[in-house]
């Protein structure tokens, strides 16, 4: 019964596209709260890659503000998430051993097993996507010409 529960909160998560537009929707402040945990250290608080730890590594911390920009105007989403979750090859995020573990690590159900011991390998990918996807709606939602 608890996977069941976690699972229809993990769904919810990641069915709201449609509010994600909208800064001060549910959806919204999860994906602030999940950018504050595993990308600010390195972006920055507000996005602009000039997080405590962006100079400590040897490669540019892009400014996550200026996606939309960079991609004529319209937010990557598809891309911004395959680089987040480990599927494009860029060598601080597709690594064996991304910057934030396997936080994000969707694709892999053993990876998601062992976040969430004890639960069921759809419920601890459904958790796993929702806070991926809740990123990603954040991130589209501080885009800046």
């Amino acid at each position: 019964m608890k996977d069941l529960v976690l699972l229809a909160i993990a769904a919810c998560l990641a069915a709201a596209p449609a509010q994600a537009q909208d800064t001060s929707s549910n959806e919204t402040e999860l994906g602030r709260k999940e950018y504050v945990v595993a990308c600010a250290g390195c972006h920055g608080a507000t996005g602009k890659g000039d997080g405590p730890i962006a100079q400590l590594i040897d490669i540019t911390t892009p400014d996550l503000t200026r996606l939309a920009a960079q991609a004529g105007g319209r937010f990557p989403f598809r891309e911004t998430l395959l680089t987040i979750d480990g599927r494009n090859d860029l060598r601080a995020h597709g690594s064996e051993m991304p910057i934030w573990g396997d936080r994000y690590m969707s694709a892999s159900e053993s990876v998601a097993m062992a976040q969430f011991p004890g639960m069921s390998a759809e419920v601890a990918q459904a958790i796993t996507r929702g806070r991926l996807l809740s990123l990603v709606y954040y991130l589209d939602s501080i885009q800046q010409e």
